[in-house]
């Protein structure tokens, strides 16, 4: 496993990351979830990404559960606030009330004293962004949390949040976690220039497009597995990903992989993790098999012939 500098910080995390949307608290079970997230450290996997919202805290519980028995200096824990945590009007948000109350409650459930990298899920129109990243920032200097992170921003919205935490000398913001994959590549043209220039990594989710860059799916007819299609949000976000445009592209892929003697999982992950503005892939495994198959992506290095390949096979 190979480190990179977490943004313009001094945290080195690993290049694969392991998340757990849709996964632990969910369709895998408990004991499959601690074997296959203590795979992952063995496989030298420093960075376990979480969100509160995930299975309403249940991911949380089972990813401090499973690294319990490590040192809490060999890892680097990552979750999130602002999804819907209950039904009353002040359970969602990135209100200041939300945030510390949330920090709080995941401190809890991962079993620790401090959250490596607190992420800000997604924006939150009802909420002044400065009071937002005052409480982040607040959290920082209580030693909550080490580094403050944003997600899911327009080009906009993170030019927005820099301009406040210049202003007023916050914590600067150390990540940003966008979709990021062969088929998404809307962040290349403003989001990482942006990013780089005030030193903010990309954590990126969905490297392997829920599972399509693992050329599984031969059509779009193909039945998605009971288990990611469990909710109505894993399946409606795996079959975004199943058309026949882009599974034409993964055929086209998949040649380029095989003669350059790997997976197709592992090409899109190294295919990734080729621009030096990525921090992290963050990849979700059910099995230890599948996270020690991704892990192995790291360090995969390539040539421009073959992202050159790459490029025409993803042109339309």
């Amino acid at each position: 496993m190979e480190y990179r500098r977490l943004g313009r910080t001094g945290l080195k995390v690993s290049e694969i990351s392991l998340g757990s949307w849709l996964t632990y608290g969910g369709y895998v079970d408990k004991d499959r979830a601690v074997r296959t997230i203590r795979a992952a450290y063995e496989a030298g996997i420093n960075f376990f990404d979480t969100a509160n919202v995930y299975s309403q805290g249940e991911a949380e519980q089972v990813v401090g559960r499973a690294l319990a028995e490590y040192p809490r200096t060999s890892y680097a824990l990552a979750t999130k606030v602002r999804g819907p945590m209950g039904p009353l009007p002040n359970d969602q948000g990135l209100s200041r009330k939300h945030i510390m109350e949330q920090c709080h409650a995941s401190l809890k459930r991962l079993g620790t004293d401090y959250i490596d990298l607190y992420y800000c899920h997604y924006p939150d129109a009802d909420t002044p962004l400065d009071e937002t990243l005052r409480a982040m920032d607040d959290l920082v200097r209580q030693g909550k949390v080490l580094y403050v992170g944003i997600s899911n921003m327009s080009a906009l919205e993170i030019t927005s949040a820099v301009s406040i935490v210049e202003k007023y000398a916050l914590h600067p913001i150390a990540a940003n976690q966008p979709l990021y994959n062969m088929f998404a590549r809307d962040i290349e043209q403003n989001v990482i220039p942006l990013a780089k220039k005030h030193g903010i990594g990309q954590v990126v989710y969905s490297p392997l497009a829920q599972g399509v860059l693992t050329g599984k799916y031969r059509s779009a007819d193909d039945s998605v597995p009971a288990t990611r299609s469990s909710t109505e949000e894993g399946s409606q976000t795996i079959r975004s990903w199943l058309r026949e445009d882009l599974l034409a592209k993964t055929r086209r892929l998949q040649a380029i992989a095989d003669e350059a003697g790997v997976s197709l999982s592992r090409l899109a992950l190294a295919w990734t993790l080729r621009l030096p503005e990525i921090s992290s892939a963050i990849v979700g495994a059910s099995t230890p098999e599948q996270v020690a198959e991704n892990a192995e992506a790291s360090g995969l290095r390539f040539g421009s012939e073959v992202w050159d390949r790459v490029d025409a096979a993803l042109a339309d």
